[in-house]
């Protein structure tokens, strides 16, 4: 892959075979940070299991200390009583069938988190085929299927991240912007990589967490110690 000036420049800024300590190694990721706007700050978490079994898959959700510096359109499925409580707590899109209907026809798809009630799930099912493979598809252990449906929209506001395996093993999630500067980013980092560890199958064997990369948006990946996160 040919890459830009920049990008070369940013490289060249440290050793990237080495490993470094977390607020080392989140300082020199944001020296890399050479855009216009606030790139976003990703970690990527290889972990030692294999995915491909059902006993060893790692997912669940975590509110982040200090919020992705995202603004999050959250979508609520439910009835009742949780209509006004999801109204209240923020969310932009509120309904039941009108919705489901909606991105069934016309393909909408404005929203970045869906949160469901239990019971409104028969009907959310029809839509598995196109919330699925954008990653929206409510999920119990995300916390986005739910009773308490004003809380879990609360929650996404104030920047809860679901985490998940991709095909490779590897944890791919924000944990803020350029703008938040190190200490934030790295209470962050520290809670995303709490509820990793704390989500260990039982059936894992050997080293958990493999490594841990840092980067920008733009930027190349800085190494931290994984050392740091043995569970």
């Amino acid at each position: 892959m040919k890459r830009g000036k920049k990008y070369i420049a940013s490289q060249a800024l440290f050793d990237r075979q080495a490993f470094h300590e977390i607020s080392e190694g989140l300082d020199i990721c944001l020296k890399t940070a050479k855009a216009k706007f606030d790139e976003s700050v990703e970690l990527h978490i290889r972990l030692g299991v294999d995915s491909r079994h059902a006993d060893q898959q790692v997912r669940g959700a975590v509110v982040l200390p200090n919020g992705t510096g995202k603004s999050v359109r959250v979508l609520a499925i439910c009835k009742g009583d949780n209509v006004e409580a999801a109204k209240a707590a923020g969310a932009e899109h509120v309904g039941a069938e009108d919705m489901v209907e909606k991105i069934q026809k016309e393909g909408w798809m404005e929203f970045d988190v869906l949160i469901a009630s239990p019971d409104m799930m028969g009907l959310v099912g029809r839509l598995g085929k196109l919330l699925g493979p954008r990653g929206l598809m409510p999920n119990p252990k995300a916390g986005t299927v739910t009773p308490d449906v004003g809380r879990a929209v609360t929650e996404a506001k104030a920047g809860k991240i679901e985490y998940r395996l991709d095909k490779t093993n590897i944890i791919h999630c924000p944990i803020g912007k350029v703008s938040f500067g190190v200490d934030k980013l790295q209470e962050n980092l520290g809670a995303l990589m709490d509820a990793v560890v704390k989500a260990k199958p039982a059936a894992a064997k050997g080293q958990y967490v493999k490594s841990c990369v840092v980067a920008t948006t733009m930027g190349p990946g800085v190494k931290i110690n994984p050392a740091k996160f043995v569970p």
